[in-house]
């Protein structure tokens, strides 16, 4: 339904001539228009027909406007319905809001109002459905069969996470950078009672103490400068869905006072303000060290860690699952190989070198390798050539072509990788700073420095 060509509506009247006069100016604005004289025909053509719209009027022998309303609800929830009725019968038209109706219009109208109310219906409609295809995308995204790993460990955590979905309970994941502890947390999210509600994700590590408060509880008016208005934190956004907290372990003594409150009394209050919010929400946390470390060496709250530390996944690194690097790897080289890039497979020795790899960025690390390959090479088959140094050379002693010209500076060859980064990404940049290993901030910043024009 992408314009009004597409877009069926149905006018139910008893009168002839405002049925005819509906049609006729609906269907200048290129709408598809049908008519029923009374609700029991417009229920006949509703099973027919994929409506968008019924405009119906309240007063009909035989069966009602409101009477058609509700048996549309029934079988066609999606169908939006304009109620028209007499200017002395607003009480039946404000009933028919609370029973599902879109709108109402009172007769006598404007032709144009009616064009307005319905281009307003079916503007609404569009970015429902939207929504709800989105949803549908995610839900797919983050199914459990779409969580790739074969392994034995692997296969311990999908059982578990198969489990933890079911209920409400707070999730501590464990696993080093680059494991895919925000997967697993979306995928909880997402196949648990709370997938039709938000889920947030906010990294502990990358927000200063000062706005993490903000940004998780909110602010009142005035509340410190650049307060300029009231803002909503994500545990109210999130009301009834989840809230995952990356690197909960870098957050300050403070700050883990606030969230003890927020896991005792399911409350939560605006920086600057007096008032409390009851919260609803089911609370994920992660974490690539141990906190019963850290609570040992007094650097978090004990009484917190027991309140995270109600269900546990660990995450395995890649180098302890070997059955799925090359099975990621070929996922990877599947999403990356699109339009003009042409790798189809990874050469046996390639794929040996992999295996090899200890892998310290884990499955972020591997997605990077097999993106900047695909990225440098131009062969269907990615090779050793087109893997990096580090991987490629392992286990070898440097050769002659590894010795660097005592001609070229660190400063050069970094100003000259970044140009061949973009020129092989066509300018895209959050690509090439995924290749090169570093944030988009960072590439920007090494961009001005060496004046590289993209």
């Amino acid at each position: 339904m992408s314009n009004n060509e597409n877009a069926q509506i149905l006018v139910v009247d008893d009168e002839e001539r405002m049925r005819n006069l509906l049609k006729k100016v609906l269907m200048r604005q290129n709408f598809y228009v049908d008519t029923a004289s009374n609700g029991i025909a417009a229920l006949r053509k509703v099973e027919e027909h994929p409506f968008d719209i019924i405009i119906a009027d309240v007063r009909m022998p035989e069966m009602n406007g409101m009477e058609v309303l509700a048996a549309v609800k029934k079988t066609r929830p999606d169908i939006y319905m304009i109620i028209m009725t007499a200017f002395g019968s607003i009480d039946s038209a404000v009933e028919a809001m609370k029973k599902g109706a879109y709108d109402y219009i009172t007769k006598p109208f404007k032709m144009s109002e009616i064009s307005v109310v319905v281009e307003k219906a079916l503007e609404e409609k569009r970015l429902r459905e939207e929504v709800e295809s989105l949803r549908k995308e995610v839900r797919i995204k983050y199914k459990f069969d779409n969580i790739i790993g074969k392994s034995k460990a692997m296969q311990e955590v999908f059982d578990l996470i198969r489990r933890v979905a079911r209920s409400s309970s707070t999730v501590l994941i464990y696993g080093k950078s680059g494991t895919g502890k925000e997967l697993v947390a979306k995928a909880v999210h997402f196949n648990s009672p709370r997938r039709d509600k938000p889920s947030v994700s906010v990294n502990c590590a990358a927000i200063p103490d000062t706005l993490l408060e903000s940004e998780l509880f909110g602010h009142v008016r005035g509340a410190f400068t650049g307060a300029i208005a009231t803002k909503k934190g994500l545990f109210e956004e999130a009301n009834g869905g989840t809230v995952f907290l990356d690197e909960i372990g870098n957050v300050s003594p403070s700050m883990q006072v606030k969230l003890l409150r927020v896991l005792q009394e399911r409350e939560i209050r605006r920086v600057g303000g007096a008032e409390t919010f009851k919260i609803d929400i089911r609370l994920m946390a992660a974490s690539n060290e141990s906190l019963e470390e850290a609570v040992k060496r007094g650097d978090f709250r004990e009484d917190l860690f027991y309140r995270l530390n109600v269900i546990t996944i660990t995450l395995p690194d890649l180098k302890d699952r070997q059955d799925d690097i090359l099975l990621l790897a070929n996922h990877f080289l599947i999403k990356y190989s699109q339009g003009e890039r042409r790798a189809k497979s990874i050469s046996r020795e390639a794929g040996n070198l992999l295996l090899k790899h200890d892998w310290p960025g884990n499955v972020r690390e591997l997605e990077n390798v097999i993106e900047r390959a695909i990225a440098l090479g131009d062969h269907e088959e990615i090779s050793v050539e087109d893997l990096p140094d580090n991987i490629r050379n392992a286990g070898r002693g440097p050769t002659q072509n590894d010795i660097l010209s005592e001609d070229v500076t660190i400063k050069e060859l970094e100003k000259s990788y970044i140009a061949k980064i973009l020129k092989k990404t066509r300018g895209h940049k959050i690509r090439a700073a995924r290749i090169l290993g570093i944030d988009r901030r960072t590439l920007y910043r090494k961009l001005d420095k060496y004046n590289i024009e993209y």
